[in-house]
């Protein structure tokens, strides 16, 4: 096999397909998939023209894509179109299927991404957006998931971190208000923390508890965002504050840390302070150190730079920003809330429309488009 010469033919062979109508994401798929089909058969049966074949064999799995992913979204259409459901049965065995369908045989990344698609309700859309790739990528991803559980028996149930990880994002998805997801997932996870002494499974559901109380809060009647600091607290379900506090409470006694654990704690600290001024930002900063050690992810990173522009001033906040990615998503929104309160109002208001510019959603986008908007009005003063 000449793996160099392979090498030099998929620019080429990525521009013909690409020059034929395909989209670049779904060409590079299908370019790929040529390559390791031209690894089995070529040495035993090379072809005349290396070119050609490629070009033929990457172009019919282009099709093939195309006309699966039409038969796809022709499926979820048909699905939106079916009449409400009669009288649910009594037996409920949606927490199984999410079990059975994080097979040990997926990567984690595949599990959550099938089971998101055939039990969390999500179009692939919605899952693709959450993943933040393109929505063809994302149709691969699962396909390829279903390939591989496809001849495989369900008797090996996935592990309970595939699916807190599941339902955290399927509670994400309902919390965006794009569909109303989040009361099923906490559902979901009461069954899991009523079946399973785990005190993450507790950390999870006291987390969805405290973030699900201020969802009334969130949005102004007109739709818009409304940030954390300006919420009206007494609209938050004190209920479900006072619940989600008393499981964290009785998860973090066990000392046994993880992460939704240390996210439910950031959270309960928000919920308890009764003005935003009263946050205490030191303990916020201190569980997202923690949170960052067990995690050791950039995102997590990027909320501690906003904690400790809050406890320890806006300078500090960008220190803590610098050593970070500037392609991270919304890095370039908390860039500007901290130039912004260090009184660089031109930076701020510059880096708020470049964040919008960047926005995963309408409404997030409007909010930043606000903020520049409001920044630029205070300097023409």
């Amino acid at each position: 096999m000449n793996e160099a010469l392979l090498r030099s033919l998929t620019p080429s062979v990525l521009g013909i397909l690409v020059r034929r109508g395909a989209d670049f994401a779904a060409a590079e798929d299908a370019v790929q998939d040529a390559l390791v089909e031209a690894v089995r058969v070529w040495p035993a049966d090379p072809p005349r023209d290396p070119k050609g074949w490629l070009v033929t064999v990457a172009w019919r799995r282009f099709l093939d894509t195309a006309r699966a992913d039409v038969s796809r979204r022709r499926r979820e259409d048909l699905v939106d179109e079916e009449p409400a459901p009669g009288p649910a049965p009594t037996v409920d065995d949606t927490l199984q299927l999410y079990f059975l369908c994080s097979h040990p045989s997926l990567t984690p990344s595949s599990a959550v991404a099938l089971t998101l698609r055939a039990v969390g309700g999500l179009t692939t859309r919605q899952i693709a957006h959450a993943y933040l790739v393109p929505e063809a990528t994302m149709a691969q991803r699962i396909s390829r998931a279903k390939r591989t559980v496809s001849g495989v028996r369900f008797d090996q149930p996935g592990d309970v971190a595939t699916v807190l990880r599941v339902l955290y994002l399927v509670f994400n998805e309902g919390y965006s208000g794009d569909v109303d997801l989040a009361a099923e997932a906490i559902r979901l996870t009461r069954q899991l923390a009523a079946a399973i002494d785990h005190p993450e499974v507790a950390g999870l559901l006291a987390l969805m508890l405290l973030h699900h109380a201020r969802r009334a809060t969130r949005s102004a009647p007109d739709g818009s965002l409304v940030p954390l600091a300006e919420q009206d607290r007494r609209g938050w379900d004190t209920t479900s504050i006072a619940e989600g506090v008393e499981i964290l409470q009785a998860a973090l006694a066990r000392d046994r840390l993880g992460e939704f654990q240390a996210q439910a704690a950031i959270a309960a600290l928000h919920a308890d302070a009764p003005t935003a001024e009263e946050t205490d930002w030191v303990q916020i900063v201190e569980w997202y150190d923690e949170l960052a050690r067990l995690t050791d992810s950039p995102v997590v990173r990027l909320n501690r730079a906003v904690a400790v522009g809050e406890a320890d001033g806006p300078r500090a906040g960008l220190a803590a920003l610098a050593a970070l990615d500037d392609s991270l998503p919304r890095h370039t929104a908390v860039a500007a809330y901290l130039h912004e309160r260090d009184g660089d109002l031109a930076t701020a208001a510059r880096l708020y429309a470049e964040a919008a510019h960047k926005a995963p959603n309408l409404a997030e986008r409007d909010h930043l488009t606000r903020q520049a908007a409001r920044l630029n009005a205070r300097r023409c003063r």
